[in-house]
């Protein structure tokens, strides 16, 4: 144990990254939730992934725009592509998502498998480095989110299958960048499970609190303990959903209609 860990100077900025991604994926995740969708949140953001490999392999790394150019460039057209996918075969929209995220998988580590820091830069990904977020890493974010909030608490009912799968795009695009995949993936659809069953005008208020919790929980306890944090977050924000659903109301969907 080391209290000495528990630095505003460390946790900080890491702490605010998560309230960033709260704030825009507690929203967001209801909605995939409630469409049905679960894993168009992975899929698209392997394809961003994908983007970032691929401006890593042709040594773009050094310049931000053009990796964001092409991370941003390869989750739109995964959005399109989900959007066409989803008129054409709705039944099946989930089974290709899942098609579409293990085909991107494999070709990010195509990408990667001559670069000496592939594996690295994969791990980097899918875990996350929230710890490693620098404060001047946050205001393009902050603009971006906020963008996107008022987007969706503007339009959000008038956006339509592309309008939605855009705008996600773009926000995980930044997420994943920001904490990995595995903690966009947690934050998007753990609290939206744990509050399914509130009323409506509860649900999301109970998620931010849930995510806020869940984030300020897993840093503090992974530097106390030094473990990785990404995984430290991921499994207190699993805790306290069951929590927050073994304590919901037994009829809370019933008393929503």
């Amino acid at each position: 144990m080391n209290l000495d860990g528990l630095s505003i100077m460390i946790l900080g900025p890491a702490f605010l990254a998560g309230l960033l991604v709260v704030a825009t994926h507690v929203p967001l995740g209801q909605q995939v939730l409630s469409r049905g969708i679960v894993f168009i949140d992975l899929a698209i953001a392997q394809i961003a992934g994908l983007g970032v490999s691929a401006a890593h392999t042709f040594g773009w790394e050094e310049h931000a725009w053009a990796t964001q150019l092409a991370a941003v460039s390869a989750a739109l057209l995964g959005a399109v592509l989900l959007t066409w996918s989803d008129k054409q075969w709705p039944k099946v929209q989930e089974a290709l998502i899942g098609v579409l995220f293990v085909l991107e998988a494999s070709a990010g580590e195509l990408l990667l498998a001559n670069n000496p820091h592939g594996g690295e830069q994969l791990k980097d990904l899918l875990v996350g480095q929230i710890l490693w977020v620098a404060p001047g890493d946050l205001l393009p974010v902050l603009v971006l989110y906020g963008a996107v909030l008022a987007l969706w608490f503007g339009i959000g009912k008038h956006l339509g299958h592309l309008g939605f799968y855009a705008l996600f795009a773009v926000t995980v695009t930044a997420s994943v960048q920001l904490v990995g995949v595995y903690l966009v993936f947690t934050t998007l659809i753990v609290p939206a499970l744990a509050t399914r069953n509130y009323s409506a005008t509860r649900r999301l208020w109970l998620g931010y609190g849930l995510g806020i919790a869940g984030y300020a929980l897993g840093l503090a306890a992974s530097a106390v303990y030094d473990l990785p944090s990404g995984a430290v977050i991921v499994w207190a924000l699993a805790l306290l959903a069951v929590l927050m659903a073994w304590r919901a109301p037994a009829h809370g969907i019933r008393a929503q209609h």
